[in-house]
């Protein structure tokens, strides 16, 4: 007796998204193409680094508010304030830190400045605790309400900014063992620019591996896909949000010490003279795309090292040609966020 055989259904293949590598190359074309263009390669080794360096700053604070929009849909234009008291907190914890700074003992450098970080990091979060209770909670989904009450809550943290530590310029200067550069060749590398790509790099990659190969991340990733379902299997989603916003105004206090010892110097204004640079850098990215914001204040730092050494005058807007450029060739950024 024959059986007939019953082919059994095969489940069709899912087809994996291909990775977009464009923006990638792009930032590889911008350095190719300075090279012939500067003409002395020591010059433009120079300039490469102070490029990526000035950019990874820029990400570490962009990538907060990167976060904060791109999870909660918070447009937080009080980002600076927070910027502006991380740079602040460096100057009185490394103040108190001057046998440190002063030695010539490199581990003893390195922990101060690392003590600085912490120290802003933790302030800076728990006062973006405070400013979300209080400033964001009441608007959270009106976005005119957000940019309206965010702004003027940067405005009061400035002031009381200029209560606390006055309001003049500070000196911030680098630790004795980061002032100077190596010598590579004919290249004159700074130290602490090399200091500011290593930790630039390690924020970047703690923050893809936290959003994408740990449970908190694909919560909060789910929260914000469908806060209902999230809540309905248990997890209370607003405070995964909390948190993303604290961890948000932290990284900001970790780029204003950066930032303050890139300029070794802090003013109370300096969270708002960053905030427009920063608005650039996630719009080319594109609005909460934290690959975006990387690649973006990636081009943002070198475009404005190269312009400025071979045209000074068109650095002033080299950032907004750039955003320009950007936008007509991709409307929605570099990494576009599916859900914006």
């Amino acid at each position: 007796m024959n059986t007939a055989v019953i082919p059994q259904p095969t489940a069709a293949a899912i087809p994996k998204a291909q990775f977009d590598w464009i923006p990638l190359a792009l930032v590889a074309v911008v350095i190719a193409i300075g090279l012939p263009l500067i003409g002395s390669p020591s010059t433009w080794v120079t300039l490469t680094v102070a490029g990526l360096a000035m950019g990874l700053i820029v990400f570490i604070i962009a990538s907060g508010l990167t976060l904060v929009f791109g999870l909660m849909d918070v447009l937080n234009f009080g980002h600076g304030v927070f910027i502006a008291l991380g740079a602040f907190v460096a100057t009185s914890v490394l103040g108190g830190m001057a046998d440190w700074t002063q030695s010539a003992s490199v581990w003893q450098n390195l922990a101060a400045v690392f003590v600085a970080m912490l120290v802003a990091m933790l302030v800076a979060g728990a006062i973006g605790l405070a400013f979300e209770r209080v400033i964001v909670r009441p608007v959270y989904g009106m976005h005119l309400k957000q940019i309206l009450i965010t702004m003027g809550g940067m405005i009061v943290g400035e002031e009381i900014i200029k209560v606390i530590w006055g309001p003049g310029q500070i000196p911030l200067p680098l630790p004795e063992t980061l002032r100077g550069a190596f010598l590579i060749g004919d290249a004159a590398v700074e130290k602490y620019r090399v200091l500011a790509v290593a930790i630039g790099l390690v924020v970047f990659a703690a923050m893809l591996f936290t959003l994408n190969r740990t449970k908190v991340g694909l919560l909060v990733r789910a929260g914000v896909q469908d806060r209902e379902m999230v809540e309905a299997l248990g997890y209370r989603i607003r405070r995964l949000f909390v948190g993303v916003f604290v961890t948000g105004s932290a990284l900001a206090g970790l780029g204003g010490v950066l930032w303050g010892l890139y300029q070794q110097s802090v003013i109370p204004q300096i969270g708002a003279q960053v905030n427009v640079l920063i608005f650039i850098v996630i719009i080319i990215g594109g609005l909460g795309s934290t690959l975006g914001c990387f690649v973006g204040a990636l081009l943002v730092g070198l475009l404005a090292n190269y312009t400025g050494f071979l045209a000074p005058k068109v650095a002033l807007f080299s950032n907004i040609a750039l955003m320009v450029a950007i936008l007509l060739w991709r409307p929605r950024g570099l990494y576009p966020v599916t859900n914006r």
